[in-house]
């Protein structure tokens, strides 16, 4: 295992994140045994994983719980991210959202559930349209001055809201974001639009989660159907049909998987482990037995040769769409810079 810096800060992290979505057994088929969960986390650990995230919202407490006794013993030596903005009682206006009311009740909730009395990292978990970004930036900055948070990060929020929470936060002294957590594998690189270019531009580093889209890229699908099916509803991302175009996509990883002697799983998450460019990109595995910790952690053993990496890059390159599309064409490039464009070294590009 190696270490990346986070974002704009100092902290360091390993190049894979283990996601405890799957500690707790109340959601039936979606979790795990206390037992199976501790191999889970000792497999990580083993190999210098530090990196563990999780919510105050998962199995309803139950893996901040469990996440909590498994690092007690060396709190110090990992780096332990949760969530808050989910809801904890659905009939209670305030149980939910990113306003300071619910902010301090979770906090306070995670805190005793992991046996600890700071977070490394504290996330907020979806955009609440309803409680303005000022309040929720402010709301954080005070438990980040009260030494009960470290560094902040957001997920499943639009681009223009985290650049404007962090504008804010960077104009008036508060504590910004550091990391971003989105939905990002071969099969859905929408991020790729917006996203990484802002979290390229604010050094904001990306956790990738759903790296494996729910199976898909493990091939298992391929194996059971030639045409579009549909993930139950004890999948992770709930109910969808799986197109053509994603089973073909998976088709390649198992073509380049047998090619190289590696498992499907291994290749996409290399696939994502082996950005070079900014912003520093860090996948969650979310496995739910030890065996699958155990073959995702097998892609630390190798690299992706640059023909395979080009060749998934192109299979699966997403539309950009406008105004990106536009910008890029001829047209409107000699429009913009004249003839001059390539006379000017762009380090910027």
């Amino acid at each position: 295992m190696k270490y990346k810096l986070l974002g704009e800060s100092g902290l360091r992290v390993s190049e894979l994140c283990l996601g405890t979505m799957t500690f707790g057994e109340e959601r039936g088929t979606m979790g795990n045994t206390k037992k199976e969960c501790r191999k889970i986390f000792d497999a990580f650990a083993d190999v210098g994983g530090n990196y563990i995230d999780t919510a105050n919202v998962y199995m309803y407490g139950t893996s901040e719980k469990w996440v909590g006794e498994f690092v007690h013993s060396q709190r110090d030596n990992f780096v332990v991210a949760s969530k808050y903005t989910l809801t904890m009682d659905p009939d209670d206006p305030n149980a939910h959202g990113s306003h300071r009311k619910n902010l301090t009740r979770s906090l306070e909730g995670s805190l005793r559930r992991l046996k600890t009395d700071y977070l490394d990292i504290l996330l907020v978990h979806a955009w609440d349209s309803m409680t303005p970004i000022e309040e929720t930036m402010r709301a954080l900055d005070d438990f980040v001055k009260a030494g009960k948070v470290l560094y902040l990060g957001v997920s499943n929020t639009p681009a223009w809201v985290v650049a404007q929470a962090n504008t804010l936060a960077h104009l008036r002294g508060l504590t910004p974001f550091v990391s971003l957590q989105l939905n990002y594998s071969l099969i859905d690189r929408s991020i790729e639009r917006e996203f990484l270019p802002m979290a390229a531009s604010m050094d904001l580093g990306v956790m990738a989660y759903f790296v494996l889209a729910a199976g898909i890229l493990t091939g298992k699908y391929n194996e059971e159907t030639e045409g579009p099916t549909r993930l139950g509803p004890n999948s992770p991302v709930g109910i969808f049909e799986i197109e053509k175009e994603k089973l073909e996509v998976a088709a390649e990883v198992l073509k380049i998987a047998k090619e190289i002697n590696r498992t499907p799983s291994q290749v996409a998450l290399n696939w994502v482990r082996q950005r070079r460019r900014k912003p520093v990109m860090i996948p969650i595995l979310g496995a739910r037995t030890e065996a699958q910790i155990k073959d995702n952690l097998g892609c630390l053993d190798f690299d992706l040769e640059q023909g395979h990496l080009d060749h998934l890059n192109e299979l699966s390159k997403p539309q950009l769409g406008y105004p990106y599309q536009v910008l890029q064409s001829e047209m409107y490039r000699d429009l913009i810079y004249g003839n001059t464009f390539d006379l000017i070294e762009n380090h910027r590009l």
